[in-house]
């Protein structure tokens, strides 16, 4: 059965001691699932997140004629064992101008800008195209460098839908900004090997910015000849349940298998909690900081959010929507360009409007926890990144929090068959 359209979350009424397993990061599945795609041989993900966005990312590379295998992941329910069949550096399917291959990327920001670079390998013309809220979020910085390496990009407003001629390996420049996304420079990156292409960061925080940190990694560290590569846990679902475990005091939640490098900016999560007076988004965390303002109106000081500016164009405009919601549940929160200012302040509940955003669906669920009559509009959203997010939320310890959540128009309380985000 799937999840009512309205839940609420009845706040835990006793600590929780408890392991929680998260799936697999999304972050790093979907650009191993390019490189796999890229290589030369057959190369197996254990551990693999199987969501909304890695699904796309593998029914797009299935479109684009690469051999995509998925079996279930005996450890943990919301992973698979991906195999895919890689290619060595050629794209073996493609449109033409009357009929482009056409390539659905729903609303991942991954799937949009990765495969945007890796078709322009392939030899021939591909249409890319999203839901709408994909459709107005930025690409302009990408088709540009894109263009600059010589490869057709039609696109009247630079952003989705796109066409894209693929005119195969040729060894040229490119600058590219990540002002706006850090997705931009993965993508040219995860390709640039196999297109002969060099690549300048350019932007603020260039050299340090973490998630292209996380592509050079990820890439140096890939197996050159196909072969098994594991994905480790989401750091950025971690810290939900180790938010949760901050909340409630005397409990104790920890990680079955915490990330098993530094790879992941949100690793270091647990490092600010408490929370401090000041967090940055370009400097000290990524995702995760929404979760740490989702906190902030029951910490001990004011917290000042700076940097936040890459959230207004995400999966919504993740500012004013961090603000209105908390402010709807009587939070007081000062907005003054891309910095957010969460005062302490007395909570109460709230109908949440999650704006089809899988993070901010979690984040004021792990609120519920502790604030009465928090209900949550639309929660299945959380199928983007973490299907079984409310199953975990649910299960008792020591592998869950124990939560109750109930279906808000009756109050009867839900069932784990039925918390599963489909």
């Amino acid at each position: 059965m799937a999840l009512p359209e309205l839940i609420e979350i009845v706040p835990l009424d006793r600590p929780v001691r408890t392991e929680i397993a998260v799936p697999g990061s999304k972050s790093i599945t979907n650009r191993a699932l390019i490189l796999a795609a890229l290589g030369p041989g057959e190369t197996t993900l254990p551990g693999a997140l199987w969501s909304e966005d890695t699904q796309v990312m593998a029914a797009a590379l299935r479109e684009l004629g690469f051999a995509v295998n998925v079996a279930p992941d005996p450890r943990e329910p919301g992973n698979r064992v991906i195999t895919v069949g890689g290619q060595g550096g050629r794209v073996p399917r493609a449109g033409t101008v009357e009929h482009p291959r056409e390539l659905f990327v729903g609303n991942a920001g991954t799937a949009a800008r990765f495969l945007a670079a890796l078709v322009c390998l392939g030899r021939g013309v591909y249409r890319l195209r999203g839901v709408p809220r994909m459709q107005e979020r930025p690409q302009a910085a990408l088709f540009r460098a894109l263009r600059e390496l010589g490869y057709r990009v039609e696109s009247p407003n630079d952003r989705l839908p796109a066409v894209i001629h693929g005119a195969g390996a040729r060894a040229a420049h490119c600058e590219v900004s990540i002002l706006e996304s850090s997705q931009f420079a993965s993508a040219l990156l995860l390709c640039a090997a196999a297109g002969k292409w060099r690549v300048t960061v350019s932007g603020e925080n260039a050299e340090e910015s973490s998630y292209v940190a996380l592509t050079r990694k990820l890439a140096a560290a890939f197996p050159r000849s196909g072969g098994q590569f594991p994905i480790e846990p989401d750091a950025s679902s971690a810290s939900y349940f180790l938010g949760a475990g901050h909340l409630i005091p005397g409990s104790a939640v920890t990680l079955r298998a915490p990330p098993a490098t530094d790879w992941q900016v949100d690793a270091a999560f647990p490092r600010f909690l408490p929370l401090p007076a000041s967090l940055s988004r370009r400097d000290e965390l990524g995702d995760s900081i929404m979760t740490a303002i989702v906190l902030a109106p029951l910490a001990r000081q004011a917290v000042r959010f700076t940097d936040l500016g890459r959230l207004r164009v995400q999966e919504c405009e993740r500012v004013q929507a961090l603000r209105t919601e908390l402010t709807r549940c009587g939070a007081a929160v000062a907005e003054a360009g891309d910095t957010l200012t969460v005062f302490p302040s007395p909570l109460h509940g709230a109908e949440i409007e999650t704006y089809q955003d899988h993070r901010m669906a979690m984040c004021f669920a792990i609120l519920g926890l502790k604030i009465p009559g928090i209900r949550l509009k639309n929660p299945a959203c959380v199928k983007k990144t973490f299907p079984n997010f409310f199953q975990k939320l649910a299960a008792p310890p020591p592998h869950g929090l124990g939560a109750e959540l109930r279906e808000a128009t009756s109050g009867r309380v839900l069932r784990p068959d039925e918390l599963l985000a489909e």
